[in-house]
């Protein structure tokens, strides 16, 4: 499988590649370190697999995922995330990939998502198919956003930069800004004056 790595961190890059070494089957062709640099390969190249981060500067998952899609419909696409929400898992799951793992998860995980997938099937880590279990009852599940979205909505519309959101909310920048693109996106809105005036309509404004 001619395989191409995307990671905004070299070092994670260099892990995978080291773990991808074990696998007879799998062959690193290409790595990126944004979604961008990576479509741009893809105009001229081709893959059989990606693996992937979720989030990263610049162009959102979702969308990035689904502009692989287009370009190449038969690719096999493996999320390595650190994120393990359940709302994010069932979005990501939606817009056509074919394996979710965790990067807290073991090498075996990843090992045995590529043979999963190169067999056609889908894979999610063992404990992602727990935490989507554990939240098939949950009656907030099919709210618009999470209570940690909200969150970041009344700051946001308390002028708080992405900065002041992560230090108040103990997260790091890098999720904040995936909570935000999130938001933009479930709300339909496409500035800050949309999502301002979201957050009044529904009572969320702090």
């Amino acid at each position: 499988m001619r395989t191409i790595l995307v990671d905004d961190h070299a070092i994670i890059i260099d892990g995978v590649k080291a773990i991808l070494v074990q696998h007879p089957l799998v062959k690193v062709i290409h790595t990126a370190q944004s979604a961008d640099e990576a479509l741009q390969w893809f105009k001229t190249n081709e893959a059989d697999l990606l693996i992937t981060d979720y989030s990263m500067p610049g162009l959102d998952a979702v969308s990035f995922i689904k502009t692989v899609k287009r370009i190449l419909p038969r690719i096999k696409i493996i999320i390595l995330s650190m994120h393990e929400e359940i709302h994010l898992t069932k979005e990501i799951l939606k817009s056509g990939v074919n394996a979710y793992i965790l990067k807290k998860d073991t090498q075996k995980e990843l090992l045995q998502a590529i043979e999963e997938v190169n067999a056609g099937r889908i894979y999610l880590s063992q404990d992602i198919s727990k935490h989507m279990i554990l939240n098939m009852d949950n009656p907030d599940e099919g709210k618009l956003l999470t209570e940690r979205e909200k969150e970041i909505l009344r700051l946001i519309t308390q002028e708080y930069n992405n900065k002041q959101i992560a230090e108040s909310l103990f997260i790091s920048e890098r999720t904040v800004e995936t909570h935000r693109k999130n938001i933009f996106r479930k709300t339909g809105t496409n500035s800050l004056v949309g999502l301002i005036k979201f957050a009044f309509a529904n009572n969320l404004s702090g």
